[in-house]
């Protein structure tokens, strides 16, 4: 019988979560582990007790700042570092999980939190049609492991 392994399992879960998303454009999850054991789990959409932009603006989703992005949604990457880190969690060298790679600005986030080692399932780039994964590049040049996992 075959295992899966745990990088399986936690992009399996991190799928799985980006399912939760109320977000009408981009269904992202992300899960943070240490040790084979789960920290925390985050998947993108507004904060919590805002707007479900999926119920309110189901043809369009909700408005977009000045760069094109929603201008409410917290990406899945941040609500699965602001969890942890609101409940305590000691995320200094966490394993992430992120069915997207992460954008510019969660790369930051992902390097000042100590996050060690990232996976992604998708490209970010791919999906907003950009020539470099920034946030990938970002992350390689200051030391943090990021690897796509073979679908």
């Amino acid at each position: 019988m075959h295992k899966p392994s745990f990088n399986q399992i936690f992009m399996n879960l991190a799928t799985d979560l980006a399912g939760r998303s109320h977000c009408v454009r981009a269904q992202v999850g992300a899960v943070l582990t240490k040790d084979t054991r789960i920290i925390s789990i985050g998947y993108n959409g507004p904060p919590s007790g805002t707007h479900n932009c999926d119920e309110e603006w189901p043809e369009k989703g909700c408005d977009r700042d000045s760069k094109g992005s929603c201008s409410l949604a917290l990406h899945a990457e941040e609500n699965a570092i602001l969890y942890a880190v609101k409940n305590g969690s000691k995320i200094e060298g966490a394993t992430l999980y992120t069915t997207l790679s992460p954008c510019i600005a969660c790369a930051r986030l992902i390097l000042s939190s100590g996050i060690s080692q990232v996976y992604y399932k998708d490209s970010y780039a791919a999906y907003k049609g950009l020539n470099s994964d920034e946030g990938v590049d970002f992350l390689e040049r200051f030391g943090v492991n990021i690897a796509q996992l073979e679908k």
